[in-house]
């Protein structure tokens, strides 16, 4: 499976690539059949609209929108969604989203390179997982305190994220003194049982706030159509 912002290129220049727009067709302007070109099309396409991309799939697989597109492998369909400029909360979760997801990444390969190291290099993989364990949260603290309580029925989202940093704080001060130990897999199964279900329940709030919002905003955009 391609990994975040492999780019691609199509199996050759007379191969018709679909686009698609907000669920709607889009004809492509002749010799834009590089990933980087369609993008650009339809970034100018939604800025036009006062509009801006939040999605951008290949071939059924997700790009990252904050990252550059590298030029490699090949695709004949890409799909992108946007959302309204006065809407960019939207824009918001997702990069809280793709933040918890390198994070759940990151833990999953920590849990062997942590046995495979020697110990300061271990602790040096720990070191860097801290740092990235309150990115989304953080990114989180841009949204309107009202949006997620209303997505979810759950607590405001200040006092979520509140609770958020306070567990962080706790579980890289457990972390940090099992690291200290020297026993690699003591600090293995901490990342395992600790630090990952943590980093996975983080995600799946933020799964769910994002499939409700973008959820609104494409019935938004389905009755504008109308």
């Amino acid at each position: 499976m391609p990994k975040d912002n492999e780019s691609f290129e199509p199996l050759n220049a007379d191969v018709e690539i679909a686009i698609v727009l907000d669920g709607n067709p889009v004809a492509l302007p002749a010799r834009r059949n590089s990933l980087n070109a369609i993008c650009c099309y339809l970034e100018t396409l939604a800025l036009e609209q006062q509009r801006v991309l939040c999605a951008l799939t290949v071939d059924g697989h997700p790009a990252n929108l904050a990252l550059p597109l590298a030029r490699r492998g090949r695709f004949s369909r890409v799909e992108a969604e946007s959302v309204a400029i006065d809407e960019s909360f939207v824009l918001v979760l997702q990069t809280a989203k793709q933040q918890a997801q390198r994070a759940t990444e990151a833990i999953e390969s920590a849990v062997t390179l942590v046995l495979i190291n020697p110990r300061s290099v271990a602790r040096e993989i720990w070191w860097t997982l801290a740092r990235q364990l309150k990115e989304p949260v953080v990114t989180l603290s841009l949204l309107p305190d009202h949006l997620c309580r209303q997505a979810n029925g759950s607590a405001p989202l200040k006092q979520l994220r509140k609770w958020q940093l306070e567990q962080i704080a706790i579980i890289i001060r457990e972390v940090e003194e099992t690291s200290r130990t020297g026993d690699a897999i003591q600090l293995s199964d901490a990342l395992e049982n600790r630090v990952l279900p943590w980093v996975q329940n983080l995600l799946g709030l933020i799964n769910l706030w994002h499939e409700t919002v973008a959820a609104g905003v494409r019935l938004g955009i389905q009755k504008a159509a109308h």
